[in-house]
């Protein structure tokens, strides 16, 4: 293959390379029949394929071909289980082959630093471990089928305010331990074929077109082989952004692009060597997907729905369940209140928008799960295209939930909430929905709330209702998977993969999110999610990691292999789960990691590790984990590296990132020391830490006199106390009436730093 590239490289033209760096079209590659170089076709996902036909668009207005809609990102990361997002994965890029799709535009890998991002639906998580495990199983999945995908958006594409021009300014620790920390992973695990390019800017440079991003991070770094793409019509100058990384320009631009390119390598300053690497990438791309096309692929849509519903099921997360309201008998005379329940809230807004195969109505699935004896009573409650009360529909719901036993209100996040293109001005729900859930839960006591949102909500409500199932963005087969858990069919799986806050104020980013129309300063740095809740010691509604099942988990027996290990080495762990209630179901087992002591600022703890069980009634199984060098280790500036120190570590197990059930202590032992320059603006108490400089200060204070007042030593005429740690080496100098000399100061920093 390298050698058919490399020969067709030199029969094409500078005109014919330049047109393969950008779009033929809105979503196909450019071809050159001549030399048989073929066009593949892109579209849109990730949760389905979004194929269009006809008109062209990039927001989800205009209709694409019939696919199966899957639960979104939001959703399928409460399941925790990769093996599960690989299978739907490997459904989607089933679903591409059959419609002759060679690169699937997802997983979208961003963080959710705010819960009012507009996109969060399409996203996985707060926390850089989870996120990039489960955009890796999505990315192996699809690409098991021989089709590609497109990890997005890279990097720190965290708000839609001003998403295509505003500038996030990330410090370097902040931006690798959290916001790059997701696409590492799924680009080191998984291989994607191509990666997209955010719109913003990142610290003062479009992501298009910068180099140390798409470049020496990426590429050089990470070892990717694929092609970067734009975001559709995310290019900036075409020229400066294939200098810097970008491959192909989507969609075509007319011919602008190759233009730009043509005329920079005409003129010199764009190497044609340079233009000849990104052609490589591209042909080695086209010819990957060409040669992967299967013909007369056709899928099973209803073996596909069924899948939608099992990952359905195992994403939706159990809030609440006082007096063990679920799940709900057969028989029961249920009052199915909210226009949700008949037109349920599926999916996101924008450009992953699916037309489905088929779609469950949620009130139909329940009634065919209540028993034949059952009597479902019905109440709209709300209207589906505003916010305001309707009184009377408040009433009739009210006498409806008054003639039943228990009463399900569905309520959640209209599509005019939250959508690609604009973000969130807070966390209620629409009044209507909170009123019916205020008048309804005053008259019955046995009330349920069941939610359909891409991300967290305030619920001012919760201690009046009995139980809260949280159903996210469900995908089309929601009406099955919510009756499925309401009436226990299967036990509620789910467990919260971002942390629901009281109310927005508690955020971290709160102060600064989402910026002006310039600039977002992301100021709480590396205290993204549970890592600023759980630090900071703030209360969330719900945490990250939480969620209820119908059944019970005992952990015991953890166990570790070493107590004490280099940092190079790897830790085995390992611990019983037992299901020690009266039914089937699954747990997942957190590991988290926690540094005790540590000379930067660190999390109180940080996920590391994680497991999906299934259980019969009675069963045990042991979980292992292996822990290696990134579990323990932060991202040194100074190294430019990640970097472990020497101590104690805490290794936890855990039901919830606020409920700890087991603990374990090891020692580390860094084995790349952390050289500690010492200048004239260090203090002495720098000094002192300093291995070398500790020995200097030894031998000034023997040298110094004990003061009359036998309060401590002198040192040039100074107590030595907290004080004197704190001053400058220079200030010293300056004001010890010529005791404490320049060359003095000169020998000593000349003797300490050459000891590193």
């Amino acid at each position: 293959m390298h050698n058919k590239i490399d020969e067709l490289i030199r029969e094409l033209t500078l005109e014919e390379k330049a047109s393969l760096c950008s779009g033929k079209d809105f979503w196909n590659t450019q071809d050159i029949k001549r030399l048989g170089i073929p066009s593949i076709m892109m579209t849109d996902g990730p949760h389905g394929v979004r194929k269009q036909e006809g008109n062209f668009d990039h927001l989800g207005l205009n209709k694409s071909v019939p696919s199966t809609c899957f639960p979104t990102a939001a959703g399928v990361a409460c399941s925790w289980n990769e093996e599960l997002i690989a299978e739907m994965g490997a459904a989607i890029g089933e679903e591409c082959q059959a419609e002759d799709v060679s690169i699937l535009l997802g997983p979208g890998a961003n963080i959710k630093r705010s819960p009012l991002c507009g996109r969060n639906f399409e996203y996985y998580s707060e926390d850089p471990y989870l996120s990039g495990k489960m955009a890796s199983s999505f990315i192996k999945g699809v690409q098991s089928q021989g089709v590609g995908t497109s990890l997005k958006h890279f990097a720190a594409n965290n708000q839609e305010y001003r998403r295509m021009s505003i500038n996030a300014v990330v410090d370097e620790r902040t931006l690798r331990e959290i916001y790059l920390a997701s696409f590492e992973e799924a680009v080191i695990e998984a291989e994607p074929w191509t990666v997209m390019s955010a719109y913003n800017r990142l610290n003062g440079e479009f992501c298009a077109q910068n180099k140390i991003l798409l470049t020496d991070i990426l590429k050089e770094e990470w070892g990717f082989e694929g092609a970067v793409i734009s975001d559709w019509g995310g290019a900036i100058e075409r020229d400066a952004d294939l200098e810097a990384g970008l491959e192909i320009e989507m969609p075509s631009s007319g011919g602008r692009g190759e233009a730009k390119i043509i005329e920079a390598v005409k003129s010199g300053w764009l190497p044609e060597e340079m233009l000849d690497q990104a052609v490589r990438r591209i042909l080695k791309l086209v010819f990957k997907a060409a040669e992967n096309k299967k013909a007369g692929v056709v899928y099973d849509p209803e073996k596909h729905h069924e899948l939608a519903r099992k990952a359905a099921r195992e994403s939706m997360v159990l809030l609440k369940n006082e007096d063990h309201m679920l799940p709900l008998k057969p028989g029961t005379t249920l009052a199915v209140i909210g226009g949700f329940a008949k037109q349920a809230r599926y999916q996101g807004a924008g450009s992953s928008f699916i037309q489905t195969t088929k779609l469950d109505v949620i009130y139909d699935e329940l009634k065919k799960l209540a028993g034949d004896n059952a009597n479902l009573l019905y109440a709209d409650g709300y209207a589906m295209n505003h916010d305001e009360i309707d009184e009377a529909m408040i009433h009739e719901a009210v006498k409806q939930a008054k003639q039943a036993e228990v009463a399900v209100i569905f309520a959640g996040l209209p599509a005019r909430y939250e959508s690609e293109g604009f973000d969130r001005k807070h966390l209620k729900l629409p009044a209507n929905h909170q009123a019916v859930i205020e008048a309804v839960s005053k008259v019955q006591t046995n009330t349920i709330v069941v939610l359909s949102n891409g991300s967290p909500v305030e619920m001012p409500w919760l201690n009046q209702v009995k139980a809260v199932l949280e159903g996210y963005l469900g995908g089309q087969a929601t009406g099955g998977a919510v009756a499925d858990l309401l009436f226990g069919v299967v036990s509620p799986s789910g467990k919260l993969a971002e942390t629901f806050p009281r109310k927005l104020a508690h955020n971290p980013s709160y102060l600064n999110f989402p910026g002006d129309e310039h600039e977002v300063h992301y100021k709480e740095g590396i205290f993204v999610g549970y890592r600023h809740y759980d630090t900071r010691d703030v209360k969330p509604l719900f945490p990250f990691g939480y969620g209820l099942s119908y059944t019970t988990f005992e952990y015991s027996q953890l166990q570790v292999d070493q107590r004490r290990i280099k940092d190079h080495e790897m830790l085995n762990v390992s611990v019983s789960v037992k299901n020690t209630g009266p039914i089937a179901g699954k747990e997942i087992v957190q590991l988290y990691v926690r540094d005790t002591e540590s000379t930067v600022i660190r999390p109180e703890k940080e996920l590391k590790g994680f497991r999906k069980l299934f259980l019969l009634p009675g069963e045990a199984q042991t979980v292992t984990f292996q822990l290696d060098k990134r579990s323990f280790a932060y991202y040194n500036v100074q190294l430019k590296d990640w970097h472990v120190e020497t101590g104690t570590f805490e290794i936890l197990i855990a039901k919830s990132s606020r409920e700890m059930v087991l603990r374990e202590s090891i020692e580390v032992e860094s084995t790349v020391p952390l050289p500690k320059i010492i200048t004239r603006d260090s203090t002495f108490g720098d000094l002192m830490e300093h291995p070398a400089g500790a020995e200097v200060v030894k031998s000034m204070l023997a040298a110094s006199a004990p003061s009359e007042e036998g309060d401590g030593t002198k040192m040039l005429g100074m107590n030595v106390n907290e004080v004197m740690k704190a001053t400058h080496l220079r200030t010293a100098v300056a004001m010890s009436n010529g005791v404490f000399t320049e060359e003095a100061l000169a020998s000593i920093l000349q003797a300490v730093n050459s000891a590193n």
